[in-house]
Parts: C-alpha cells; sequence; structure tokens
C-alpha cells in the first residue's frame, strides 16, 4: 500500500508539472462564425448530449449548475456559454481543443472525468471546430455553478494528473479500413461524441471505466445502464431498426420505454440527422447479436403481489403496446425484469415516466406516494417471478428502495 502511494504521488507530481495556462482570448463575435458551421455545432452537440450536463433544471442552456451525484460526491455542470467571466468567453479556440482532448481547463487545471474527455479526445478536429462555433454563438449568461461537493482525496484537484496518467489515454479516432464508411462513422460517433460507453461499461473503485469490460453495463445517476453487447438482457434481441427507432424515439413497441438519465438522450437524437443515428443503431446491433428468444409470463403464485399488480399496473400493461392510448408494453418484454439489478423497475414505480413540460410524450403514473415500501417489496418480487423470464430474485431491492426514497 505505501508503495503504491508513493508510485500514486509521484505520478500526480510528473502529471501536474508541465501544465500551463493558455492566454485569454478576446470572446469572438457570433457572426464571425460560418452559420453553416453553427449548424453542424448544433447537431454535434445534441449527439454529444451537452445541454443536459451543462443546464440546470429551469436554467438558462449551457450555463451550468446542473448536479451530477457521483460514488465520491456531487460535481456540478460547468457553464459553457461565452459570458467572458463566468463562461468560457475568454477561452481561445486552442483551449476549447485542449480541454476536450486533454481534459485540462483554460487555466491549466485537470477536469473531473465526469466531462468525457475520454471520449471527445478521438474527435476530429473538423468537429472541434463546429462545436466551439456553437457554444460561442449561445446567449451568454452571467452564473456560477455551485462548487464542486466531492469528499477528501477526491476534491484534490491536482490528483486527477495521477488519475489521468494511469487511466486516460488521449489520441483522435483511427478508422479501421476493413469497415464500410457508414460502420466507421458508427464507431467513431459510439466511441467519442456520444460517449456511450460513459454510462453502459462498469467503473471500478477509482472510477476509471473497465476497458476490457466495454459496454458489460454501468451505472448512471442511480440507474442501471445495460449492456450493449452480447449481454444485453432484453428478452426480445434488437434489431438495428429497433434500435433505430428507440434512439430516434424513445419508445419501440418489443422493447423500453427511454426513462431516467436515456430521456434526453433520445430527445437530443431527435433532433440528429437520420444518418447519423442509423449509424449508432446499426454500431450496436452488431454488437448485440440475437439470441432468438420468445418472452412469455411465468406462472406465480399470486400473494399480495398479484392484487397490487392487478390494480396499479395490469390495466395498461396487460393491454399491450399499440396505438391507442392507455396502452403499455407487456412486461415479458420489458428489459427492466431482465436486469441483474432492481434499480430501475424500482424506479420507473416510484417515479413514472412523464415528458417535459410542454412537449410530447408516453405518460406512467408514479407510485411513490400511493404505494408503502412494504407494497413495492410485494410489487417487485411479484414482477420478478412473473415477468422475469426465469431469472432468480432480486437481492438489492430494500437497499435501491431506500436510495430512491433518499434521491426524492
Amino acid at each position: 500500500m505505501a508503495r503504491f502511494s508513493i508510485i500514486f504521488a509521484a505520478l500526480a507530481v510528473a502529471a501536474c508539472a508541465a501544465q500551463q495556462a493558455l492566454a485569454p482570448a478576446e470572446p469572438p463575435a457570433a457572426p464571425s462564425f460560418d452559420p453553416a458551421l453553427v449548424r453542424k455545432g448544433a447537431e454535434l452537440a445534441a449527439l454529444g448530449d451537452c445541454n443536459t450536463c451543462h443546464t440546470a433544471p429551469g436554467g438558462k442552456p449551457y450555463a451550468g449548475g446542473r448536479a451530477l451525484k457521483t460514488p465520491f460526491g456531487t460535481l456540478y455542470g460547468t457553464n459553457i456559454t461565452p459570458d467572458p467571466e463566468t463562461g468560457i468567453g475568454r477561452w481561445s479556440g486552442a483551449a476549447f481543443r485542449r480541454a476536450l482532448r486533454e481534459g485540462l481547463d483554460r487555466e491549466g487545471r485537470h477536469l473531473y472525468p465526469a466531462f468525457p474527455y475520454e471520449y471527445y479526445t478521438r474527435l476530429s478536429d473538423e468537429d472541434i471546430r463546429a462545436l466551439y462555433a456553437y457554444v460561442m454563438t449561445r446567449e451568454p449568461v452571467r452564473a456560477s455553478p455551485p462548487p464542486h461537493e466531492l469528499r477528501f482525496p477526491y476534491n484534490v484537484r491536482a490528483l486527477l494528473g495521477a488519475w489521468k496518467a494511469l487511466y486516460f489515454r488521449p489520441g483522435v479516432f483511427q478508422p479501421d479500413p476493413r469497415r464500410s464508411a457508414h460502420a466507421n462513422r458508427g464507431a467513431y460517433l459510439a466511441e467519442s461524441l456520444a460517449h456511450c460507453g460513459a454510462c453502459h461499461t462498469p467503473r471500478n473503485a477509482l472510477g476509471a471505466e473497465m476497458k476490457e469490460h466495454a459496454f458489460d453495463g454501468g451505472e448512471a445517476e442511480g440507474w442501471h445502464a445495460p449492456a450493449l453487447n452480447a449481454a444485453n438482457p432484453a428478452p426480445v434481441p434488437w434489431s438495428a431498426q429497433q434500435l433505430f427507432t428507440y434512439l430516434r424515439t424513445g419508445l419501440d413497441a418489443q422493447h423500453a420505454i427511454a426513462a431516467g438519465p436515456m430521456d434526453p438522450v433520445v430527445r437530443n437524437l431527435a433532433r440528429v440527422a437520420e444518418e447519423d443515428v442509423r449509424a449508432l443503431a446499426d454500431y450496436f446491433a452488431a454488437l448485440m447479436p440475437g439470441r432468438g428468444q420468445t418472452p412469455e409470463a411465468k406462472a406465480d403464485s399470486g400473494g399480495p403481489g398479484a392484487a397490487i399488480y392487478a390494480g396499479a399496473c395490469g390495466t395498461c400493461h396487460d393491454r399491450g403496446r399499440d396505438a391507442s392510448s392507455g396502452s403499455a408494453l407487456p412486461l415479458a418484454f420489458a428489459s427492466a425484469l431482465a436486469l441483474p439489478t432492481s434499480k430501475n423497475l424500482l424506479r420507473i414505480t416510484l417515479e413514472g415516466i412523464a415528458p417535459p413540460a410542454g412537449e410530447p410524450g408516453r405518460f406512467m403514473p408514479g407510485f411513490a406516494q400511493a404505494l408503502t415500501d412494504a407494497q413495492v417489496k410485494e410489487l417487485m418480487r411479484y414482477s420478478r417471478s412473473r415477468f422475469g423470464g426465469g431469472a432468480p430474485p432480486w437481492d438489492d431491492v430494500d437497499e435501491e428502495l431506500r436510495k430512491a426514497r433518499e434521491d426524492k
């Protein structure tokens, strides 16, 4: 342990020693940017889900302040509007590129990897220029997010130099000559701007992705992000067309509805060029070979859970999903019932599903106030037993229910 501490400290010193501040620049005038480049940047920002992390609930777009809970404490999204005092208005294009490629701010400080520069490092120069043009033409907003609330030693920013020395591998994406242009486009987007593995890959105790388990499933803001490879638990295998429909609309007739952290992702992808969403869908469809399963409900002894299900869930979910109002996915098709954890089903049950105010979308009521903890547990037991495809009972319901209640 002592030897590891010495090595870690030495890496930190070495990694921090060479970092330099870049000179502040005058905020560029919005008309100085090519409108076509700005439009391209807007699509790229949507692909990267940038507005979600950099906009607080009810706040101005990109002005920061959104809380992101992590195992190490809470981080707050930064202001990336061109405000010269509290935003990035004095960042040159070179400073912006360095942040994405190297994980350093203009002053030379290491950025926390919640900002996914592990992926953005792979962006092309052209795409970085387009993103810069887009953010620098947003409305400048004078707003300072709250300071990060991280436990010691994670609040010692200099130690990020050691973390990066251990886990961060910078480098621009290199196309695979054996792939088609379409396949390389999907790989580029998934492995750079869309940063899909940031949620869908497990992490170690220091928050670094376990690269040997890429897309094996991970955690995101209290939700489980399912595996996006052969380990994907969906009862009905995903086709490329189904993935495209889901990524574009948040809904597929034989799979889940987008919820939790995935909901804003699909809302952003709805504004992205169809060919790019198809490239993403095709990329992941190739990683998730079909298993030919036919989902069906299993017999269950009933008990209190059956009565709770009949009263709270069955009216909609036993109808099947179609275009009519009030229909819902039969739960034998639901990925949430096949996951290794009860996280997602618990949160959907308690919080429900609703579109942002004023926007269209499917609705499911939440039962946080209507059901007691005992009733929720019975519902989880019954639902997993009847619709989980023979999967063993969950052993984390008590703990995950406690966390879900505390997060409200």
